[in-house]
């Protein structure tokens, strides 16, 4: 196994602990996991390229460890209170839907690159900025942090909510197209 997927396995394994430490209510220790875990992230990636170290399993990899990750922190939050509930229904039933379709496709013999949509991308990016918004204050010891005048995390849910149902719907457009080459069903 190369170094990267190493690093990857690790990032994987900091997720039952980083959901210890939230239903614990140590969100400070939780927010510095959350941390180590999106600097393991920056580092395999980089290792891979530097060193020419991509393989078939990182390209696998690296996404589920993120998925797991997110998801299991958003379950953990809203199981604590830290997000709203339905909020975590919408970002976890999203991640479900694309991981059906994809199980769905492959059942049907497509080959698929695994390539996030651009809104993939900055939903995901929201999604971590709002982790981060919600368990920073305990991690640092700072005041609920405001943009605006409102609560940057209330700002944020309604940005993740924006992003989540639009990478939704353009995932299920894309899934669509691939489902649509075999005729539908077969």
């Amino acid at each position: 196994m190369s170094i990267p997927n190493i690093i990857t396995f690790g990032r994987i394994l900091i997720v039952p602990v980083a959901v210890y430490f939230i239903l614990a209510g140590e969100l400070g220790v939780a927010f510095w996991l959350f941390v180590g875990a999106g600097i393991s992230d920056a580092v395999d990636g980089a290792v891979a390229r530097m060193f020419r170290a991509r393989t078939v399993l990182g390209a696998y990899l690296d996404p589920i460890a993120d998925k797991a990750l997110l998801v299991s922190v958003y379950v953990s939050l809203g199981h604590v209170g830290e997000l709203p509930l339905w909020l975590v229904i919408l970002v976890v039933f999203r991640d479900a839907m694309i991981v059906g379709g994809v199980m769905l496709l492959y059942t049907l013999k497509e080959s698929l690159a695994m390539q996030p949509l651009y809104i993939s991308k900055i939903n995901t990016a929201v999604q971590i900025a709002l982790v981060a918004v919600v368990l920073a204050p305990a991690g640092l010891g700072l005041p609920e942090f405001q943009l605006a005048g409102m609560p940057a995390a209330e700002l944020l849910v309604w940005t993740c909510v924006a992003t989540t149902v639009l990478s939704g719907l353009a995932y299920v457009y894309r899934g669509g197209l691939l489902f649509n080459r075999h005729g539908g069903v077969p």
